[in-house]
């Protein structure tokens, strides 16, 4: 039976520490106790998908290791399909180094690891991908492993192009996704310009790429829906996050679910902001990801 939503993405482990503040470079800063938490944009958008109550399946791989087995564990756990979570020999699983600093902003170094294993004949051999409603990627697999499942997605194809890929991105690659959904510096990165200063400025950049739809994330200020020629900004709930970690993903994941359940963009929007801001309110990568209850609870106790 064909799944709602199809993930093509990275699995990592996150080693994470809280810090008072991010250092400098050259700085050394003493934080906490280091913390090994289930992540990886392509895992944390699974999950977070999975806990928004859509069934849910993952295209991606890991390393044959102890940090493998425990990424798949959690992923099975989290009612997340693994049909076609392949494991590759010698090679480690993806590690991501994350410190959060006091206000909740943080740093991220990735090492991909097994993720940069995942080719464009791994998403061929995984039917699911040419039957779910919506097909969900990121930019921490290779990007022509992002144009091959764009190329098969037969529903709605979404892409998250974080972090920004170094390489020019295939025109094709545009073409082909419908929801384009990046953060500003994301933003400025592809148009290859810093010219993100305003909404006018943004729509303007936004407008140079051919997707039919896009959703620029702009943090504690919310996000811009721009479609047909017209923009809506959707402001965020006045929050203290705890940790932005895994935000940006669980509000993609809420943009995928409302599209499976027929929402426009606007609504789908107005959710997705609703659930990354509660997302901040609790730290660590998956385990923050909530339910809809606990969306509401959060951002009402917040």
């Amino acid at each position: 039976m064909p799944v709602d939503i199809v993930v093509v993405g990275s699995c990592n482990l996150d080693l994470v520490v809280n810090v008072e503040h991010i250092p400098q470079v050259g700085q050394t800063v003493l934080g906490g106790d280091l913390q090994r938490i289930p992540g990886g944009k392509g895992a944390n958008q699974a999950v977070a998908a999975a806990r928004l109550e859509k069934s849910v399946a993952i295209v991606g791989r890991i390393g044959d290791d102890e940090s493998g087995s425990l990424l798949q564990k959690n992923l099975e756990d989290n009612d997340v399909n693994i049909d076609y979570l392949f494991s590759s020999t010698g090679v480690p699983t993806g590690v991501a180094l994350i410190a959060v600093q006091g206000d909740g902003d943080n740093t991220i170094v990735v090492s991909p690891g097994a993720n940069s294993k995942l080719t464009p004949e791994d998403v061929i051999a995984a039917p699911p991908i040419a039957e779910a409603q919506v097909v969900l990627l990121q930019a921490e697999i290779p990007i022509e492993t992002v144009l091959a499942a764009a190329e098969i997605a037969k529903g709605i194809v979404i892409w998250n192009p974080a972090p920004a890929p170094n390489e020019i991105v295939p025109l094709e690659l545009l073409d082909l996704v419908d929801v384009l959904i990046p953060n500003k510096k994301e933003l400025e990165l592809l148009a290859g310009t810093k010219n993100a200063t305003n909404l006018d400025s943004i729509v303007e950049m936004v407008q140079t790429f051919p997707c039919s739809s896009t959703i620029v994330t702009l943090g504690e200020q919310g996000a811009v829906v721009v479609a047909s020629n017209e923009a809506v900004h959707i402001p965020a709930p006045d929050i203290t996050p705890v940790d932005t970690t895994a935000a940006g993903d669980s509000f993609c994941a809420a943009i995928a679910a409302s599209l499976v359940e027929g929402k426009d963009l606007i609504k789908a929007a107005q959710w997705a902001v609703q659930v990354g801001s509660a997302t901040t309110l609790v730290a660590g990568a998956q385990p923050s990801l909530p339910t809809p209850k606990e969306v509401h609870q959060r951002l009402k106790d917040r």
